[in-house]
């Protein structure tokens, strides 16, 4: 894999690349959407849930937590996730930032 040279784009131009990796996974997505169905944290198994073998579950799950989308509790022998709300609405807001730009006021002959 090549050099992304991210050296070359501003803090918050990598920040928000970064949010749209850790969101480029259907599976994590299948994850945030379980726990906000749910209306509650969430302590079950996401293995029979989400039909993924329990690692790459573990996986997933740990990247969203090193993003801070996740917070993580040990109950016992399990752990319980939930979102954190301040950083879900740091997401929305640079998503929001991001792609609330008028692009129709481009030169309509061009594509």
């Amino acid at each position: 894999m090549g050099i992304t040279k991210s050296e070359l784009f501003s803090q918050k131009k990598n920040s928000l690349a970064d949010m749209f990796k850790v969101l480029a996974h259907p599976a994590r997505l299948a994850i945030l959407q379980h726990i906000i169905d749910e209306r509650a944290c969430i302590c079950g198994d996401l293995v029979v849930e989400l039909g993924l073998a329990q690692a790459t579950v573990s996986q997933h799950l740990k990247e969203l937590k090193n993003c801070g989308l996740l917070k993580g509790t040990v109950e016992g022998k399990s752990i319980c996730y939930c979102i954190d709300p301040e950083v879900w609405q740091e997401f929305y807001r640079a998503f929001g930032q991001f792609f609330n730009r008028d692009v129709s006021a481009g030169n309509s002959d061009c594509c």
